[in-house]
Order: structure tokens, then sequence, then C-alpha cells
């Protein structure tokens, strides 16, 4: 499979973003009206959407569930260490590390939706809308945590406004209720879906920023390393201990490369944080998803 091509169309889209953003009149200032957009509106209806429009079974599910689960509090754990490491620990600056830290375990789901159905059709774009399910809220609260804990902030305030997290649990318990979208809703909301993944990844390109990265270097390393060389290395591990299907070990493979989320500069900032350095952060992250993804799904693979 010519991974390359597959990804083409997403990474065309980012780079369509970051064009359009620098070089028209369409600037900053309308994209972050964009971003906004998707990530309080089109992209929740996306997420309960893919949760609701198939019967999950948690059982056939629960090995591929389990493994995602296991990869990702590995990817906290690692990223939650780093200040505490005798070699790293000096060099990294406790409150940039709050606002960071999330870079190394949350994934760009725009990219993972889109891909995946490539990857493994209908089937595919079912197993990562579990691992989203499951995953997104626990992700959400580990980046949420340092950086409350280091302002002294509501952790509590912080999640249940979280759109993400409200989107995935209410379309989770739906399933489980066995709730379906009536007939006459689904094209509506299937057009919504389309346009957040477009306008998402255009969304990611225009948010992309190499101009603060110089600040950590140390730290930047790091959360870039866990993200997109150890997280796809234990990915594999994980997908021969569980014995995972060929469709969930793409899926899982796939998760554990995904660009970070380009939600998490807008976190950072709307938190009192160094927004730009983690802007910085997605950037590379975006552009060293052009090296995992085919990593991961062709050499691991």
């Amino acid at each position: 499979m010519n991974y390359a091509q597959l990804l083409f169309p997403d990474f065309s889209l980012i780079l369509c973003g970051y064009l359009v953003c620098r070089y028209t009149a369409l600037n900053r200032t309308v994209w972050q009206q964009v971003e906004s957009l998707v990530y309080f509106f089109l992209f929740p209806v996306l997420l309960f959407h893919s949760i609701v429009r198939s019967p999950l079974d948690l059982h056939a599910a629960s090995s591929l569930i389990a493994a995602g689960l296991l990869l990702g509090l590995s990817g906290i754990a690692l990223a939650y260490s780093l200040p505490y490491l005798p070699w790293l620990g000096k060099k990294i600056d406790r409150r940039e590390h709050a606002a960071s830290a999330q870079v190394a375990f949350r994934f760009n789901s725009f990219i993972g939706l889109a891909l995946a159905e490539r990857l493994a059709g209908s089937e595919g774009l079912l197993l990562i809308a579990v691992l989203i399910g499951v995953c997104v809220p626990l992700f959400n609260v580990a980046a949420v945590w340092p950086m409350v804990r280091h302002a002294q902030r509501g952790f509590l305030r912080e999640l249940v406004r979280n759109p993400l997290i409200l989107a995935t649990a209410s379309g989770l318990a739906a399933n489980l209720l066995g709730f379906t979208l009536p007939i006459w809703l689904e094209p509506t909301v299937t057009r919504i879906g389309a346009a957040s993944l477009a306008l998402g990844l255009m969304a990611a390109g225009a948010g992309m920023q190499f101009g603060h990265l110089a600040q950590a270097r140390t730290l930047a390393v790091a959360v870039l390393s866990i993200k997109h060389l150890l997280l796809p290395l234990l990915a594999m591990g994980l997908s021969k201990a569980f014995g995972l299907t060929v469709a969930q070990t793409a899926v899982l493979l796939a998760f554990s490369a995904l660009p970070t989320a380009s939600s998490a500069y807008v976190l950072a900032a709307r938190m009192g944080y160094n927004g730009a350095y983690v802007a910085g952060l997605v950037t590379l992250s975006t552009l060293l998803g052009v090296l995992s993804l085919p990593f991961a799904l062709g050499v691991l693979r």
C-alpha cells in the first residue's frame, strides 16, 4: 500500500490551510473563528455520529479498547515523568511542561477519522470511533490536570466545559442505550461531519507556527519523541500481546502515530499558558506525522 498517497488528501488540506492563512486575506483572525466553530460544534457532532451510527460490540472490541487504553496511559505516564528524570528534569521548565505534556499523548482526530476509513472502510471508522470514545475523555483529563494543578484552577469546571468529552460521553451512552439517529436527520449530520474534517484539517494548517520552538528545545524533543517514536513501537507490541485482528492492528498503529491534537494550543492558550510554544509543537508534530504514520503502518505493520 502506498502510504504517502493514502496520507496525501489529509496533509494537502493542512498545507492548503497554511497557505491560505499566510498568503491571503483569510488570516489568523478568520481561522480562530473557524477553530471555535469546529471545536465547539462541528467536531462534537461528528464524534457523536461516528459513535452512534453502528452498534458497539464491546466484547469484540475489548482487546482493542484495552490496548488503546494501555497505550494512552503509557503515553501519559511518560509525558508526566519528564520533569522527574535525572538527565532531563533540570532542563525542563515546569510551567512549559504543564502546557506541553498533552502533546505527547493527544491525537488529531480529524486525521484519524479520515485515515481509518481509507485503511479499513466502515469497520476502520467504527474502530477509530471506539478508540476516540474511550480515549478522548481520558486524554482530556490528563491534558487539563497538569495545567489546573500548576495554575490552581478548578479541575471539574474545566472538564465539564470540554465539548469533546461531552460529545464522546453522550455518544457512548446513546449507543449502549440503543439510540439511533432518525433517517431524515442523517444527511444533515453526515454533511456536518464532512465539513468538520475538511475545516479541521485546514485549521490545523492555518495554526502552524515555528518561531517559538527555540524557547524549550529539550522539552520539544522529549514530548515529540514519545509521540512519534515510542508510542508506535509500544503499539506494535500491544497489538501482538492482545492478538488483534488485521483491521484492529492497522487502526491501533495509525492511532499511535497520529499527529497531536490541533486543539492542544487552543486549550493551553485558553488556560493562560504559552499557546504560541504549544502551537509550535503542534506544527512540528503535524509535519512529523508524515514520517511516523508510514513508519507505523508500513515498517512496523
